[in-house]
């Protein structure tokens, strides 16, 4: 029989699997521990446990976001880019003012292989967010550890946006060719 402790965590739980899915935007994990009277940390271990229990949660640079599986008619593409850390603003800008989302980062690591960073940035309130956040703290771009090169997934309603946005990255000299 599961003690009061178990018991709690669940319901815990449960209750953020509701909070998250009953949100439009990503909720941090500070949120959560406020409004669950926790520490983050232990709403990181929830989040860790219902994701080892396949809840589709995902853990962005915003917060964490339920994305459930549903069927789309949206398309994606991976786009390599090269640019200097001060052009990440002006690059990601560009993505979401064309209605681009921008999904993550991809970088190929000489030791690591294949590293993916989750960033959903999908208007310029949450890119001027990332920027500012990246600003304040110490730490550095992936790209940095690529000499400036990294993909992006980027999702949009339909190619002629992703063929847009492709278009643009290149005129700003961002846009990655070999």
């Amino acid at each position: 029989m599961p003690s009061d402790r178990q018991k709690s965590g669940e319901a815990r739980r449960e209750k953020i699997l509701q909070t998250l899915s009953q949100s439009v935007g990503p909720i941090t994990g500070r949120s959560l521990a406020s409004e669950m009277n926790v520490s983050r940390q232990v709403i990181v271990s929830d989040i860790n446990l219902l994701k080892a229990k396949n809840e589709p949660i995902l853990a962005t640079s915003q917060g964490y976001l339920y994305m459930p599986a549903h069927p789309t008619s949206r398309v994606s593409r991976l786009i390599v880019c090269k640019h200097t850390p001060a052009q990440t603003e002006e690059e990601l800008m560009l993505i979401v003012r064309n209605r681009g989302i921008v999904k993550n980062v991809v970088i190929e690591h000489p030791v690591y292989g294949e590293m993916t960073a989750s960033l959903m940035l999908h208007n310029q309130t949450e890119v001027k967010r990332f920027t500012d956040q990246l600003a304040s703290s110490e730490s550095v771009l992936l790209s940095v550890l690529t000499n400036g090169i990294h993909m992006h997934e980027i999702e949009a309603e339909h190619t002629a946006i992703l063929d847009r946005i492709e278009y643009e990255l290149d005129q700003a000299g961002i846009l990655y060719k070999e």
